[in-house]
């Protein structure tokens, strides 16, 4: 059964909130609580993945062999973070072509300067927009199908105000992005402002614990004029705490925490078992 096309998805009435998986099991996970999409954000995977900060320090190959695994464990429809394209035109054409190939349903490309880090970071910096114009511009034309959504976001509220930030979204939109994201503005007034400045334009709002941009309720977000709501930690954040609590009962000890994890029945319905028995049982001898 094909995947719905992301403009599909934004059709609904209510917001598309994207939950950020960094697995394959998140990404089931994900799925069986309901949600209609979902996206992979480089923070989370390259922390789960690889152990290391969001400071450019992992590649395509690296990044394209997460995102494949996480596609290939679920049916729903993803956003995928293209960085910034991993280089020049060229890099950014085979970016595109290796994701939408993998069944991406949205992508988009950020204009940070590389070595790029996370959104909410200090220490970014941002390419002249006409060369984030022309990475755009070779994004959307390297697409298979023009049900391949394309995302253009912008890293320069931090770097050269909002005033700028929105700027480069319009001429980011004129070169063939679908959506903006503008990232890390730090006020609701700001978040107004943004939304308003593209009301009927796909947007896309980031709500990353401890980061710079107010929380708002999805209801809210979406009455200031963004379309999705991704939440690019918060998973990742509540399983590192987990992890932290078991390791530390299990150094005392004492197995406290014996009953906060799911039952074993459970973890065997998330990661598929009864599918997989059923075949054995079937082909039995």
């Amino acid at each position: 059964m094909p995947r719905p096309t992301w403009m599909s998805l934004l059709a609904a009435p209510e917001p598309l909130l994207l939950p950020i998986a960094h697995d394959a099991l998140s990404a089931r996970l994900i799925e069986a609580a309901g949600f209609r999409a979902a996206s992979v954000g480089g923070f989370a995977l390259v922390g789960a993945r690889h152990g290391l900060p969001d400071v450019g320090l992992v590649g395509l190959k690296e990044m394209a062999d997460g995102v494949r695994e996480i596609l290939e464990a679920t049916s729903l429809p993803y956003m995928i973070d293209g960085d910034d394209g991993y280089g020049d035109v060229k890099n950014v054409t085979r970016t595109i072509q290796t994701y939408e190939r993998m069944g991406a349903a949205a992508i988009f490309i950020e204009d940070q300067v590389s070595p790029k880090r996370c959104g909410h970071m200090a220490g970014k910096s941002v390419v002249p927009v006409d060369a984030m114009v022309r990475k755009i511009e070779a994004a959307a034309a390297a697409r298979d199908s023009q049900d391949t959504f394309l995302l253009a976001r912008t890293d320069a509220r931090a770097v050269e105000g909002l005033d700028s930030a929105l700027r480069r979204a319009e001429r980011y939109l004129r070169a063939g992005a679908d959506g903006i994201f503008v990232e890390a503005p730090v006020s609701v007034a700001e978040l107004e402002r943004i939304g308003s400045a593209f009301r009927g334009t796909p947007q896309l709002a980031n709500m990353l614990e401890d980061g710079a941009t107010p929380l708002l309720a999805p209801d809210e977000l979406h009455r200031l004029g963004f379309q999705m709501v991704a939440y690019p930690v918060s998973l990742l954040f509540r399983i590192v705490r987990t992890m932290q609590k078991a390791l530390a009962d299990m150094r005392a000890g004492t197995l406290r925490l014996q009953d906060e994890g799911v039952s074993f029945a459970d973890f065997k319905t998330a990661v598929g078992f009864g599918h997989w028995a059923a075949i054995e049982d079937r082909f039995a001898r």
